[in-house]
Formats: structure tokens, C-alpha cells, sequence
């Protein structure tokens, strides 16, 4: 095993504890509303537009970091990509802190519509969990310069992770005429 694999295979386990972590944390999270528990919180009506906002810029930054390894600026790349890490990080933090403080809001749309939102929010939402590993491998396979497999997983990473964040905006927009303030 040369040293790269030895390199990648110490992330592994790190890699896997997280994809399991981070989205049971967050259901379990999700599932408690510090109101409910007698905390005298104000909900934080103001973060849905700012992490619908954190996803756009996320998916900017992608889009922008994808023409940058095309055009051979790997520094510009690695920055843009730990910067998009950063933001969904960000992101993270700001959607379970809402819905901790606040009432989930019922989408209000009927007929086709109806069936479209859904759509998009069950595959965001799906997407979401599934890309976690995607970006950890992606970035390990990055920093520990294994490139070969790092432009693999990349392939597929990508256009994944690029969803989840592009349908976080729709599903933001489609959702924002039904908040109650």
C-alpha cells in the first residue's frame, strides 16, 4: 500500500462516521423545537432567505470552480471548493437553528404544482444525505493529491451536489409565499 492509500484509507473512517453522523444529527435535530420544550426563543424567521441565498451561492461557486479546474487554476479551484464546503457547513447550521426555533411551513400549492414541489423537495432532501460522502471522498481523495480518483468521484459529485443546492433555492421559492412570520 503506498502512501496515498494509507493517506486515504486514515479519511475513510473519518468519511464514514460523518455521512452517518451528520444526517442523524440533523433528522434529530429537525424533530425538536426548542419553543415546544418551554425555551423562551424567538423563531429565527429571517434565515430562510439566508440559507436559500448560502445554496445559490453555493451552487455559483461550484459552477465557477468547475471552469476553473477546466482552465488548469488549481489553486483558484481548491479555494472555491473548500469555500463551497464552508458554505453548506454554514448552510447546515442555519436550517436545523430554524426549524429549532421554528413551526415547519406547510406548502400550499395545489395540483400539479403540488406534485412537482414534493418532487423536488423528496430528491433534494434524498440528495442531500446521499452527497455528504460524495464531497468527503471527493476532497479527501483531493488532499491527499490521489487526482486520478479524486477526478472520478468528481465526475459524479458534481452534478449531485450542484442539484441539492440549485433545488434548496427552488424549494426555498416555492415554499416562501406560505411562512408565517
Amino acid at each position: 500500500m503506498n502512501n496515498k492509500e494509507q493517506e486515504l484509507k486514515k479519511y475513510n473512517k473519518w468519511i464514514v462516521f460523518l455521512s452517518i453522523v451528520i444526517p442523524l444529527i440533523v433528522a434529530a435535530l429537525f424533530g425538536i423545537n426548542l419553543r415546544d420544550l418551554g425555551f423562551n426563543v424567538q423563531p429565527l424567521t429571517m434565515l430562510p432567505p439566508i440559507y436559500a441565498t448560502i445554496n445559490g451561492l453555493t451552487a455559483v461557486i461550484l459552477i465557477i470552480a468547475f471552469f476553473a479546474i477546466k482552465n488548469k487554476n488549481i489553486v483558484l479551484h481548491e479555494n472555491l471548493m473548500t469555500t463551497a464546503i464552508g458554505c453548506s457547513a454554514v448552510f447546515l447550521v442555519l436550517y436545523v437553528a430554524y426549524h429549532m426555533t421554528s413551526n415547519s411551513t406547510k406548502f400550499g400549492g395545489e395540483g400539479t404544482i403540488k406534485y412537482i414541489y414534493y418532487f423536488i423537495l423528496i430528491t433534494h432532501i434524498l440528495l442531500s444525505i446521499v452527497i455528504i460522502p460524495f464531497v468527503l471522498i471527493t476532497f479527501a481523495r483531493a488532499i491527499t493529491g490521489n487526482f486520478l480518483l479524486h477526478k472520478k468521484i468528481a465526475r459524479i459529485t458534481f452534478p449531485l451536489w450542484l442539484y441539492v443546492a440549485v433545488s434548496g433555492v427552488i424549494v426555498y421559492l416555492m415554499i416562501s409565499p406560505y411562512y408565517v412570520n
